[in-house]
This record gives C-alpha cells, sequence and structure tokens, in this order.
C-alpha cells in the first residue's frame, strides 16, 4: 500500500504531512512512556523485522500479493506510540533508498500505513482483551483480529485520501469496492503473520510484549501428585524463557534469513494498490520517483547482475539499515525519558 509520488495532489499531500508529522511529535513524546532499557533495543529490532517481511509479498488473489504492513504487529510488541514511530522509520528507509513509496507522498504513506494501522489495530486489541479471559491465548487472538482489521482499515483511509485529492477523474465507489475487497484478503496474511509472531516473543518473553503487561499467570502447585490452583492473590512469576539478548541475536538474524534468502521467493505479483491502482487508472498520473536513481531502487544493488544476489544483498543492507536508524531513535527517546525522570537540582 505504498503511495507513490502523483496519487494525490500537492494541497491533500501537505494536510497529511502536518498530519503525519504532529502524529510523530505525540508518538515521540508517548513513547517515552513506552520504553526502557528493555524495549528500547526491541523496538528497533521491530522496525527492522517489519522491513524485512515487507519484503516477502504473499498471493493474495489472481494476479495480486499482499505484504505485512506492521501497524498491528509494532503497536502489541512495543506500544502504539512505539509503533508509529517503528512503522515510520520503515517507511523513511523505503522511500529514500529504494525508491518504494513516494518522497511527496510520505505523510499520506505515514498517515495511512503506521497511523491508521496502529491506532485502529491497537483499539481493537484493547478492547477484545477487555472480554477475553486473561491469559496469552487471548493476547495471541486479539493480535489476530486487531491485525485482520488494521489493512481494510489502511484501504478505507486511502480513499478518503483519494477522494479528497485523487489526481484522476475515477469513481470513488469503484476505488472503495476494490481496494477494501482486496485489502480484506491481504488482512488475513496480515492477521496470521502477526498473531505467529506475537505469540512467539510470547512463549519465550512475555514480559516484553507490551500489549501482554499485567498477565498473571494463577500458580499451581502439586498436591498428592495432582496439579492444583493455588489461593487467589497468589500469582505465579513470568518465567523468561531466553534473555533479551539472545532473543534480539535471533530476531536479527531471522529479519536478515528473510529478508537476504527468503525474499526472492517471494510472490511478483503487484500488491493489492498496484493492482488496483492499474485497473482503475489511479497509476496514469504517477510520478517518478525521486530517488530513482539510487543504488538500491527496487530493492537491487545497482551493477549486481545476478537478480538473487542483488535482492540478497539489498535486504540485508536494509535490515541494517533499518534496525541501526530505529535503535538510533529508540535509544534518544529513552535517554530523553531518563533525563526528564532524573531529579532536579533545587540549589539548596
Amino acid at each position: 500500500m505504498h503511495v507513490p509520488d502523483g496519487f494525490i495532489d500537492a494541497p491533500a499531500s501537505a494536510v497529511t504531512g502536518v498530519v503525519a508529522a504532529g502524529a510523530l511529535a505525540v508518538s515521540l513524546r508517548g513513547a517515552r512512556r513506552e520504553l526502557d532499557e528493555r524495549t528500547a533495543p526491541l523496538a528497533g529490532l521491530v522496525a527492522a523485522f517489519i522491513f524485512a517481511v515487507q519484503m516477502l509479498n504473499f498471493p493474495v488473489a489472481a494476479g495480486t500479493s499482499g505484504h505485512l504492513l506492521g501497524g498491528a504487529l509494532a503497536a502489541i510488541l512495543v506500544g502504539p506510540y512505539t509503533g508509529v514511530l517503528c512503522v515510520s522509520v520503515v517507511l523513511l528507509m523505503q522511500g529514500v533508498l529504494f525508491a518504494d513509496g513516494g518522497l511527496t507522498a510520505l505523510g499520506v504513506n505515514i498517515t495511512d500505513m503506521a497511523l491508521v494501522t496502529t491506532v485502529v489495530s491497537y483499539a481493537v486489541f484493547r478492547a477484545l482483551l477487555a472480554v477475553l479471559p486473561r491469559g496469552r491465548r487471548s493476547v495471541t487472538v486479539a493480535s489476530f483480529v486487531a491485525a485482520l482489521l488494521s489493512v481494510p482499515a489502511a484501504a478505507v483511509a486511502f480513499t478518503l485520501i483519494y477522494a479528497v485529492g485523487g489526481t484522476t477523474d475515477v469513481s470513488i465507489g469503484k476505488v472503495a469496492t476494490a481496494m477494501i475487497g482486496v485489502h480484506v484478503l491481504i488482512g488475513v496474511g496480515e492477521a496470521v503473520i502477526t498473531a505467529l509472531t506475537v505469540g512467539a516473543v510470547i512463549a519465550v518473553r512475555p514480559d516484553l510484549v507490551h500489549g501482554a503487561r499485567g498477565l498473571r499467570q494463577r500458580l499451581r502447585l502439586r498436591v498428592d501428585g495432582e496439579l492444583v490452583d493455588a489461593p487467589a492473590g497468589a500469582p505465579a512469576p513470568v518465567a523468561a524463557r531466553t534473555s533479551r539478548r539472545a532473543l534480539w541475536a535471533g530476531g536479527l538474524a531471522a529479519s536478515l534469513a528473510l529478508a537476504g534468502l527468503v525474499s526472492f521467493y517471494a510472490s511478483a505479483n503487484p500488491d493489492g494498490l498496484e493492482k488496483v491502482a492499474h485497473d482503475k487508472g489511479i497509476d496514469t498520473q504517477e510520478k517518478k520517483h525521486a530517488s530513482a536513481g539510487s543504488p538500491l531502487a527496487g530493492y537491487g544493488v545497482a551493477d549486481v547482475s545476478d537478480q538473487r544476489l542483488s535482492g540478497g544483498l539489498a535486504g540485508v543492507i536494509g535490515v541494517g539499515v533499518t534496525v541501526v536508524a530505529g535503535s538510533a531513535v529508540f535509544w534518544a527517546v529513552r535517554r530523553r525519558r531518563a533525563v526528564d525522570a532524573s531529579p532536579v537540582d533545587s540549589g539548596l
């Protein structure tokens, strides 16, 4: 759903740019409450993982593919404010280095893919947790539903933006029907990826999952060879099955493998927005990307003739740059939180 330059006119792009800037400013302040020395490294890893998985287009219908948006995954793992920043970092890296998503449309993409998906998914996630039994399985189920709904929500948001600032004379009803229809299918893939990833992290480090905070397992005692619930008020401690360093290293290795190796086997079909834009004539006003001359444009390394090697190197570089950029942002936010929380010298 990366909107290229030319789909949305200048006034609408400017307005969404202001909205995106405001959302980032609010998110930077909110992320101070979400990030600490344990979760800041995870946030950088989440951004890199989203970048890697977005390279894995999966088929959803005849001649159409989809890929992860990542808003739900980021919000549940590291918090909604930090989630907006994670997806925004990914979009910035993709736009500047890989010519994916227009630079003049960066505000549109951040508003649509970072802000809308994160807000909608996290609201659905919290609402479901309020009615579901408190447990890890409920977090996974809520993650699935939240991610599923976040993708068509982004399709609706794009349709509304296009209705205001679209550069071609296309029926909004037809755009809405096509966009929502295909993105409901893409949402299924988003939901599966999100639920599997959240479930995997909860299995080893539930204490690091923002959406699982407050979960407590009932302590069970073995009495006469049988497990029985302990008296109320005696919650079991949440056990960590792996260290933070091992989790980070494993996550980074998985991201590098997905972007550097698995991405070669991704679907080559156009994604949902590309397919709709071509079928409905929206892409007739598409403009050449300002970063089209980048040595990494199109997710390949210039002057590397072997397609598999070129794409793999580009993916590895992208993951590396994203994890470094993301980690730098989140460590800076965490440090600012530490500075704000430090006692002020009264001079007495």
